[in-house]
């Protein structure tokens, strides 16, 4: 660490470095090329609560247990999955859901194909109409 002099005392001193806190995670940022496609993905299809937002640019919030998820409408979305057989091993946001069973009923119900996790768990991956995974797995 570099030291410093101080001209009216003469001595040699080291600064004091302040450190980052981060307290929380709030949020991520998804964007997404159509609102009303990606609206019905979260909100009806995986059943996350919408959050009220005061922002005039398009997009749609959603909150679950204190994180938020924001929805935020661009023109083209690029796609970065790496492995397009494996969702998993690609970015990805991950759910606890209460029941894998019920969850893979309800993502059959509105046609979304998904994977199941090759790990064991309870999980799965399914993908948004954009092509973002997401991973819902049920914590024991």
């Amino acid at each position: 660490m570099p030291r410093f002099y101080n001209r009216t005392t003469g001595n040699f001193y080291k600064p004091q470095i302040l450190m980052m806190q981060i307290t929380r995670f709030l949020h991520a940022a998804i964007p997404v090329s159509n609102l009303e496609q990606s609206d019905h993905f979260y909100g009806t299809v995986l059943g996350l609560p919408k959050r009220d937002r005061t922002l005039t640019f398009s997009g749609t919030w959603y909150e679950i247990d204190g994180i938020q998820v924001h929805l935020i409408e661009v023109p083209t979305v690029i796609g970065d999955a790496q492995n397009a057989e494996k969702w998993g091993r690609n970015r990805h946001l991950a759910f606890s859901v209460a029941d894998i069973d019920t969850t893979k009923e309800q993502l059959m119900a509105h046609g979304c194909e998904f994977q199941m996790s090759n790990s064991g768990r309870a999980a799965l991956f399914v993908k948004d109409p954009d092509g973002h995974v997401i991973e819902l797995g049920a914590i024991a």
